[in-house]
């Protein structure tokens, strides 16, 4: 992430949240899986995170269901995963916290995932540029899973390709 602090309390928000992520890649946790779209007025950016089983073979930024998933969102603020006593979290604090708090989600996710994270660290460039993935968005039909790249928020882009499939059957 760049050295200047963004002046938008809401970007540097969302990037601590994927640089937790990011922290627990690199401690061994490399099958988490981040889950990000938009809410249904297109105003906030959600992040799920979860197992790569839990995240579908033919996208792996979507999951396959919601159980065994960490929720942030941005409406939350600094209240990450609604816990109130994180607001002054470093990205390394809060992957302290998310490891004692979300131990099934973490015992899932310990292996190694090279090609995940290879694309994860691209993403964190497009992040650092406020241009935030998104799978999904409530206020669209489906079709944003049968692109070939991912649409970025807000800043947008036709540049961030999908990341590597997950292990889990497609929801019916």
């Amino acid at each position: 992430m760049s050295d200047q602090r963004d002046p938008d309390a809401t970007i540097r928000r969302c990037q601590r949240v994927l640089l937790m992520v990011h922290e627990l890649h690199k401690r061994g946790y490399q099958l988490l899986r981040i889950v990000p779209g938009l809410n249904a007025s297109g105003t906030s950016w959600r992040c799920g995170v979860t197992p790569r089983s839990n995240t579908l073979k033919s996208h792996g930024a979507m999951s396959a269901t919601y159980d065994r998933m960490a929720k942030y969102t941005s409406a939350s603020e600094n209240q990450y995963f609604e816990w109130t006593d994180a607001t002054t979290d470093t990205a390394r604090q809060l992957a302290d916290k998310f490891v004692d708090r979300f131990p099934e989600i973490v015992s899932d996710a310990q292996g190694r995932d090279w090609e995940y994270c290879g694309w994860y660290v691209q993403m964190l460039g497009f992040a650092d540029r406020k241009a935030f993935p998104i799978a999904y968005c409530d206020f669209m039909d489906d079709g944003l899973r049968h692109q070939k790249i991912l649409q970025t928020f807000p800043e947008t882009t036709r540049e961030l390709p999908f990341p590597p499939p997950g292990d889990a059957e497609e929801r019916r």
